[in-house]
């Protein structure tokens, strides 16, 4: 069976931008189960891509991150948000996709180190 996972931004990113951890992303891609892909992470995603490529290469990424199915931000997930945010010393953005990952049952991998001492989260380093 594989591992459940919810990938952060980052490792998307990461991934589409074939940067220096592409292989160890590739292999958490191809040896896990994606849960999906939180509106907050296509955002995310698209606001690097649009900066850096164009606009409608940001709606194509768009279009093949929704293929994964798309986790809505919800009030439930918002205020689990917030405890986690608390307890964690997260931003925002963070406490909200570690929310959705722990509402899926699923490991958040993420190449941010601010998730280094969060047990349900997988750290990629160099």
């Amino acid at each position: 069976m594989k591992t459940r996972v919810l990938l952060d931004s980052s490792v998307w990113i990461e991934w589409l931008t074939r940067g220096k951890r592409l292989r160890t992303c590739q292999r958490y891609m191809d040896k896990s189960h994606i849960v999906g892909v939180p509106a907050l992470v296509i955002f995310e995603v698209c606001r690097k891509v649009t900066a850096r490529v164009s606009d409608d290469e940001a709606l194509r990424v768009a279009a093949w991150l929704r293929t994964f199915g798309v986790l809505n931000l919800t009030d439930e997930i918002a205020l689990h948000g917030v405890d986690l945010s608390i307890a964690y010393k997260l931003g925002m953005a963070d406490s909200l996709v570690l929310a959705h990952a722990l509402r899926e049952g699923a490991q958040l991998v993420t190449l941010d180190n601010d998730f280094a001492s969060i047990k349900e989260a997988s750290v990629i380093r160099a």
